[in-house]
């Protein structure tokens, strides 16, 4: 396809020059992940992944919205975008002109923050200090209410951010894993 896609922040190597290349990638995975993803979230993607120019990918959404491809939602007070049915059409037809390493970064990539925002939706953490010292609470909730909190005595605010951060990639398997021990029967 022809360069015609400002090439700033992107990588030499894996990365998308095309604005043709651009939507169709933005398609596939609005198609991949059957749900509204933030406007901001997806153009920051594939910029921090070095996958397409952030303008461009901003260009593109509003390209996009104006054909029909994909809509503007509010999901949780966000500004969202989803795909159409024309739009998955349009995937369904053109996604193998993209590269699959492409595919797969920016697949895995876009999981990974659709995950953190709907365990950030599922999730009450907070920083507090008390008495000299910082502590991380980190609380899965069942709806509103609290299912499963850990208290921690960190180091400082830099390990109390890492910790929330690994908190909102891996809640649920954390809390699995907490029950687990919780529960297990001794041997």
């Amino acid at each position: 396809m022809e360069r015609d896609a400002a090439g700033a922040g992107v990588a030499p190597i894996g990365g998308l020059f095309s604005t043709a290349e651009i939507k169709i990638l933005i398609c596939y995975i609005l198609t991949e992940l059957q749900e509204p993803v933030p406007c901001e979230s997806l153009v920051n993607l594939l910029h921090y992944e070095e996958i397409a120019n952030g303008f461009e990918v901003s260009d593109a959404l509003h390209s996009l919205e104006n054909s029909g491809m994909i809509v503007s939602v509010k999901d949780d007070d966000e500004d969202c975008y989803q795909i159409t049915e024309q739009g998955k059409s349009i995937n369904e037809t053109l996604n193998d002109s993209l590269p699959n390493t492409v595919k797969r970064r920016s697949l895995n990539a876009a999981k990974k923050m659709a995950a953190r925002r709907r365990n950030a939706k599922n999730s009450d953490i907070q920083l507090t200090h008390e008495d000299g010292a910082t502590f991380v609470t980190c609380t899965a909730l069942d709806g509103s209410r609290p299912l499963l909190s850990i208290k921690m005595l960190v180091t400082d605010d830099a390990m109390g951010n890492r910790i929330k951060n690994k908190f909102l990639e891996d809640s649920p398997e954390i809390c699995t894993a907490v029950i687990d021990l919780l529960t297990k029967e001794s041997e």
